[in-house]
């Protein structure tokens, strides 16, 4: 069987790493364009390609594989099979008939919930208990494909997006080897999506991590690891200066003031923060000027006074 491979984040790695692991042959890569990246905005390869690259397996990048370069170099390579992960394109109808098997998407939520380019900082972000993994037969819509096999697991208590990313990246390579071996079979199922249950969710930006305090805290905590590592949660000190939060939780105290506000701040106790309902607890932060720590560990250094109000407004 040929296979091309697309993807192009970390996430994609182990599923690449699979195939090839597995033996089959991965005739093409197709990843998204080197991008400036690091302090000195240095083109940089992504994942994806330095495995691709490490292995042998000719890489190809296009801005957009529909157009007909792309298209082109895809049918020179005559897949049986294509096979994405968290590419980053969308592909046309025209790119999708190529292959003769069809092309099997590895998704990272368990659709028909949380279709859309974020699925794992959402469903953190959101609220749920419940995270997993589902191949898909792709077809012209975003994430609407027939569904082929699905694993799902718990989300931890206080499990980031960047913690459920690698063990979801894991769980999805071994769910594409078990449906690759099943297309082959003849066995695996294509279950049509219940669109009655039908999420999307929209891509992810800076501002989305503007932490607004009226929020309960047990949103606003789910936020903090739904979006940790990116784009980040961050809220305005009284001086403009931007204060970022990498982990928190709900605090059990029913302690209330006014959204935004430090109800405490010690080394001993932590720093707690009034919201539109409940108290929240930050973990870990990252005050201006300074390295990401414990809040704790911060407060016995730099006191933070009872009272000062956070704001979504920088000053």
């Amino acid at each position: 069987m040929r296979i091309v491979f697309m993807g192009t984040p970390e996430f994609a790695v182990p599923s690449l790493r699979a195939l090839i692991d597995a033996g089959y042959e991965v005739v093409g890569a197709f990843t998204q364009p080197d991008r400036p990246a690091g302090r000195g905005n240095r083109l940089t390869a992504c994942p994806v390609k330095l495995l691709a690259q490490d292995n042998g397996i000719p890489t190809y990048q296009f801005e957009k594989i529909r157009r007909r370069e792309g298209r082109e170099a895809l049918e020179a390579l005559k897949p049986d099979l294509v096979v994405t992960a968290a590419f980053g394109q969308i592909l046309s109808q025209r790119i999708l008939d190529i292959p003769p098997l069809g092309t099997l998407n590895v998704h990272a939520s368990l659709l028909p919930a949380y279709r859309g380019a974020a699925p794992i900082n959402w469903c953190i972000a959101l609220g749920e208990k419940k995270a997993g993994v589902t191949t898909m037969f792709t077809d012209a819509g975003i994430d609407t494909g027939d569904m082929a096999l699905s694993v799902e697991t718990e989300i931890g208590e206080l499990e980031t997006a960047g913690e459920l990313t690698a063990r979801l990246s894991e769980m999805g390579a071994k769910l594409l080897i078990e449906t690759i071996r099943r297309i082959e079979e003849g066995t695996c199922p294509r279950v049509k999506q219940d669109e009655s249950k039908m999420s999307h969710q929209p891509m992810l930006s800076r501002e989305d991590g503007l932490i607004d305090w009226t929020m309960t805290a047990q949103e606003i905590a789910c936020r903090v690891r739904g979006f940790n590592p990116w784009p980040g949660t961050f809220t305005y000190l009284p001086d403009g200066g931007v204060m970022k939060l990498w982990l928190a939780r709900a605090a059990e105290n029913g302690t209330t003031g006014q959204p935004g506000a430090v109800i405490e701040a010690s080394a001993k106790k932590g720093l707690f923060i009034a919201c539109g309902e409940g108290t929240l607890e930050v973990l870990e932060m990252q005050a201006p000027g300074s390295k990401r720590m414990n809040a704790k560990a911060y407060l016995m250094g730099k006191p933070l006074p009872v009272g000062t109000i956070f704001s979504r407004e920088r000053d």
